[in-house]
C-alpha cells in the first residue's frame, strides 16, 4: 500500500506543478529513503490526478502517516508528530527557494502583481503549507449589523495539542532558533514539538523602504490571500513614520492588496510584538466598505480628503493621490494622539510613566487614490476592567475575550474553537427550553439568550442556528464598540471632535 501511496503522491506533485515529469524517479527515491524502503514497483493502474485542488491530499497523507506510525518511524502517533512528519513528506515535492522566487519574479515582471500572487497562493496550498482541508473546517458566516456585513469565523484549523506533546514541549531543550515563527529562518526548518515544521514553506523577498522583507501567506488563512509581510531582521514592532512608509511601499508594489499593522502596545496589539510585520491580502473588509460619516480638513493639508468613518471603533480615513502627503498628515495625527489626554472622555496618554495611546494603521489603493485608515487605540486598564477599558468587557467574554487585533478591527471576528460545540449545544437547549443556568457549559450564555430570544416569535429547528449566528454578529459589533476609544453617542462624538479640532 505504501508504494501505491508514494506513486499517487508523486503524481499529485506533477499535477500540482510542484515538479516536472523529469523529476519523477528522483522524487520517488527520496520518498523511499524517508520511509526506509528498498523496493519499489510502479502500480499497474496508478491514480490519475487532473486537479490538485480537488484531490484528497489529507486522505493520502493519513494513510502514509498510519504506515509511519505502524513501522515506528514516528516517535509518537499524535497530531504534533504527525504534522512534523507529513510536512517532511511534502517537502520532498517542493522546489528550492531560488526556483520559487525566480518563478514569482518572472510572473510579476511579465504579467503583473496579481498574476504572481495568484500563482504563489495556489502554490502555497498545493505544497500543503496552507492545509486546504483544515481551513475548510473553520465555521464562517456573515452577519448584518448597523455597520455593514461583518465576517464571523470560528477557528478550527489550528490543531489542538495532545497532553503528551504538551509535556514533551515543556521538557524539550529550549532553542532560540528560529527566534520566532515570523523569522526568515523558518523557511525549510524541520520544526520540533514546540515549533511547527516549515520544510514546505517558501518566502518571497520584497524590498520595503530599501530593506529586505519577506512576503508569505498565513498557514491559517482567515480571509482570501491572507498574507504576512515581515522584516528580515527580528526587531520589535513600532508604529512610527517609517511604518506608514513601509505600508505604502508594499501597496505600491501590490496595489490589489491592502496591508495593515497591529498596534505596538500590549492588549491592543493582538499579535507577535517582538517581530516587525504586517498583515494584508486580497479582501475587502466591512471597515473598508464603511463610508466616511463626517469630513474634516486639517490646516496645511487642505488637499487631503479626511474624515471620520462610520465604524464602531474610532477611525480616521485619509485619501490622496500622493501617499507621501498622506504620510505627512498621518505623522501629525500619530504625534498628537501619542500625547493626547482628555480626562472627560477617560483617555490618558500615560499613567505612572506607562504609555497608552497608539494607532492601528491600514493602507490600500482605491482607484487613483491611496487611502490610510488610522484606528485610534488605548490600552489603559482599571480594577473594573483589568483586561482593558477599550477591550471587550466581561459581559461579552462568553463570545470573545481575546485581544482585538488588526483582523478584528477591520470587521472579521476570529472566535475561539470552543464556540462550535457550545453554539450547537445552545441551539438544542433553546429548542428544548432548558434552563441554561443549570448547564455548566452553557450557563455563561444565559443572560445573552434571555436578552435576544424574546425578539423572535417562532424559533424552530430550521431557524435556531441562523438566529444564534445573527446574534453572535451583533455581539461582535458590541465587542468593537467596547474597543472604540470614542463611543458612538453624543458625548463620544463631541470628544472625538475635540481631538480633531486639536489637529
Amino acid at each position: 500500500m505504501i508504494t501505491e501511496n508514494i506513486s499517487t503522491l508523486v503524481n499529485y506533485g506533477i499535477a500540482a506543478g510542484l515538479f516536472d515529469e523529469a523529476d519523477k524517479i528522483y522524487t520517488i527515491n527520496r520518498l523511499l529513503e524517508l520511509f526506509g524502503l528498498d523496493d519499489y514497483e510502479e502500480p499497474q493502474n496508478p491514480e490519475v490526478i487532473t486537479n490538485a485542488a480537488d484531490f484528497d491530499l489529507e486522505g493520502l497523507l493519513k494513510q502514509m502517516l498510519d504506515y509511519a506510525a505502524e513501522k515506528g518511524i514516528l516517535p509518537d502517533d499524535s497530531i504534533v508528530y504527525r504534522d512534523l512528519f507529513d510536512t517532511k513528506v511534502m517537502s520532498l515535492l517542493v522546489p528550492r527557494p531560488s526556483e520559487v522566487i525566480s518563478k514569482f519574479q518572472k510572473l510579476y515582471e511579465e504579467q503583473g502583481a496579481k498574476t504572481a500572487t495568484d500563482w504563489y497562493y495556489t502554490f502555497s496550498q498545493n505544497t500543503d503549507y496552507i492545509r486546504r482541508y483544515r481551513i475548510a473546517r473553520d465555521r464562517k458566516w456573515k452577519a448584518d449589523t448597523e455597520y455593514g456585513e461583518m465576517d464571523i469565523t470560528i477557528n478550527l484549523s489550528k490543531p489542538e495539542k495532545d497532553p503528551k506533546a504538551i509535556a514533551a514541549a515543556k521538557n524539550a531543550k529550549q532553542s532560540g532558533y528560529p527566534k520566532c515563527q515570523l523569522c526568515m529562518e523558518n523557511e525549510g526548518y524541520a520544526g520540533r514539538v514546540n515549533h511547527p515544521a516549515r520544510q514546505n514553506h517558501r518566502i518571497i523577498p520584497v524590498t520595503i523602504q530599501g530593506n529586505q522583507w519577506g512576503f508569505q501567506y498565513s498557514p491559517y488563512v482567515y480571509y482570501n490571500e491572507h498574507c504576512i509581510v515581515f522584516n528580515s531582521q527580528h526587531i520589535p514592532m513600532k508604529i512610527e513614520h517609517d511604518t506608514y512608509v513601509k505600508l505604502f511601499h508594499f501597496v505600491e508594489q501590490f496595489p490589489h492588496y491592502f496591508v495593515g499593522s497591529n498596534a505596538d502596545l500590549p492588549i491592543v496589539g493582538g499579535s507577535i510584538l517582538s517581530h516587525d510585520h504586517f498583515q494584508g491580502g486580497n479582501y475587502e473588509f466591512a471597515m473598508a466598505k464603511a463610508p466616511v460619516e463626517k469630513e474634516f480638513t486639517v490646516k496645511g493639508f487642505e488637499d487631503i480628503a479626511a474624515g471620520i468613518v462610520k465604524w464602531p471603533m474610532s477611525v480616521i480615513r485619509l485619501s490622496h493621490k500622493d501617499y507621501n502627503r498622506i504620510i505627512e498628515l498621518a505623522d501629525v495625527i500619530l504625534a498628537k494622539w501619542r500625547g493626547y489626554t482628555d480626562e472627560a472622555a477617560f483617555i490618558f496618554a500615560d499613567t505612572d510613566g506607562e504609555a497608552h495611546n497608539t494607532i492601528t494603521p491600514i493602507a490600500r489603493k482605491r482607484g487613483e487614490n491611496y487611502e490610510l485608515d488610522l484606528v485610534l487605540r488605548n490600552n489603559i486598564t482599571t480594577e473594573e476592567h483589568p483586561l482593558g477599558v477599550y477591550h471587550p468587557h466581561a459581559e461579552l467574554h462568553h463570545i470573545k475575550k481575546e485581544n482585538i487585533g488588526l483582523i478584528e478591527v477591520m470587521g472579521l471576528a476570529v472566535l475561539p474553537s470552543r464556540l462550535k460545540s457550545e453554539l450547537e449545544q445552545l441551539a438544542e437547549a433553546i429548542l428544548a427550553k432548558e434552563d441554561l443556568r443549570k448547564n455548566e457549559v452553557l450557563e455563561k450564555h444565559a443572560d445573552w439568550v434571555e436578552e435576544f430570544l424574546p425578539k423572535y416569535d417562532h424559533v424552530t429547528k430550521d431557524t435556531v442556528m441562523d438566529i444564534i449566528q445573527k446574534e453572535v454578529g451583533i455581539v461582535f459589533g458590541k465587542v468593537l464598540e467596547h474597543a472604540g476609544v470614542y463611543k458612538r453617542d453624543e458625548a463620544g462624538r463631541a470628544a472625538f471632535q475635540r481631538f480633531i479640532d486639536g489637529l
